[in-house]
């Protein structure tokens, strides 16, 4: 089905996702794996992001860490923070979990001091929680990394609130996340063979920026960029499709896709083949940053000034 963004509740956006099916789409490893390639490339291009605003973070939370590669990554960057994985496929955490132990006693060593997060020596290192309630005490983290997770959650607004929350003052959030113009041509494929389209109208980076505003965060800093992965098969773009995290609607049809619909899917995206017979699939991600400011008033109402000596 196509579906657009619910606009109620303040302007907020809302999608009818089910979480009980992102974590069924996501508790199968081996099908996830062939999606790496993005992740692995959109993790790059934030730390290059990253790599010109002067942070220097003691507690650093990955929200949504899947297989735990970013998680490595942040640990290498600041090696005197502590880190923390949450996620909340059992299965992406159990392969984070192998990893750590796989990387070396000396990568273990700089992983335990994640246990210092939850305040008692044989806390885990990675959480299955869901990051729109994270189980984390308010403002417990100096950098909020999440890289292509956002989008499959249902509110949110509610989460980047929640980000908010455990942020500590000028803290910093960085995420990404795909943007409308995702998967454009596969929309374009079931709109010409007469079929509604089980794929997501996923959030613009302007609706994300006003509810970085909303949750309270200063001058948020938006941009996105489009990538193009051609093809030499329908078969692997839809395989890929698949692999980058599937259908979620709570809606979706149940059972399988006919062979007859399947077949005219094929043949309406091998007929998008280019000259050099490649199919083209548009991805779009949006990336957002942004400080969680100084508070201009206490709880009481009374204003803050802040005095700096020269």
């Amino acid at each position: 089905m196509s579906l657009a963004p619910d606009k109620d509740r303040g302007g907020r956006v809302s999608a009818p996702i089910s979480l009980p099916q992102v974590r069924r789409l996501f508790s199968e490893p081996d099908r996830v794996a062939r999606s790496q390639f993005l992740r692995r490339e959109i993790a790059d291009r934030m730390f290059e992001r990253l790599s010109l605003i002067k942070v220097h973070p003691s507690r650093v939370l990955d929200a949504g860490c899947g297989e735990g590669d970013d998680l490595k990554a942040l640990s290498q960057t600041f090696p005197q923070s502590t880190w923390l994985g949450i996620d909340a496929s059992p299965a992406m955490l159990e392969i984070a979990r192998h990893r750590s132990r796989q990387a070396g006693s000396g990568m273990n060593k700089l992983l335990r001091r994640l246990r210092s997060m939850t305040g008692t020596t044989g806390s885990p290192l990675l959480v299955c929680a869901d990051f729109a309630r994270l189980p984390l005490a308010a403002s417990s983290v100096d950098l909020l990394w999440s890289n292509l997770a956002l989008h499959w959650h249902p509110r949110p607004d509610e989460v980047i609130h929640e980000w908010a929350r455990v942020l500590r003052t000028e803290g910093l959030l960085m995420f990404s996340a795909f943007g409308p113009d995702t998967f454009t041509e596969l929309r374009t494929a079931y709109a010409n063979i007469g079929l509604d389209v089980p794929v997501l109208n996923f959030v613009d980076l302007h609706d994300y920026g006003d509810m970085m505003i909303d949750a309270g965060f200063a001058d948020p800093v938006m941009d996105m960029e489009k990538l193009n992965i051609t093809y030499s098969s329908a078969l692997d773009l839809l395989s890929d499709v698949r692999s980058f995290g599937g259908n979620p609607l709570a809606k979706r049809q149940s059972g399988l896709t006919g062979r007859g619909v399947k077949e005219a899917l094929l043949r309406a995206l091998e007929q998008k083949k280019n000259a050099d017979g490649r199919i083209s699939l548009s991805i779009e991600v949006v990336y957002g940053h942004a400080f969680r400011p100084l508070p201009v008033k206490a709880r009481a109402g009374e204003s803050i000034i802040q005095f700096y000596r020269r």
